[in-house]
């Protein structure tokens, strides 16, 4: 798989935001398919950092309901939380 279809979309929270300030992490919305390794040099060469570490969290997709029947469905998805090396860092909204 090539880096662009990797990685799908920086994930912007509030939690996200703090863990970028406090422990030097970046999240993102993953290919479900891709792994740890696949993931690691997709961010090496999107963004020319180095990489220290990757933790992969998925959210297993599940039915919404409403007051006891099924009314829709929650799609699952995978995130990657994504450890920067010490002074490297990724410019993604910063002045915005």
């Amino acid at each position: 798989m090539d880096y662009t279809q990797i990685l799908i979309k920086p994930l912007i929270s509030e939690k996200a935001t703090s863990m970028k300030e406090m422990a030097n992490q970046i999240a993102f919305y993953v290919h479900p398919d891709a792994n740890k390794i696949e993931i690691r040099k997709a961010v090496e060469k999107a963004f020319g950092v180095k990489v220290e570490g990757v933790n992969v969290v998925k959210r297993r997709a599940r039915a919404r309901t409403r007051f006891g029947r099924t009314v829709g469905t929650m799609s699952g998805c995978k995130k990657a939380y994504v450890t920067l090396a010490e002074g490297e860092k990724i410019e993604l909204f910063e002045g915005v």
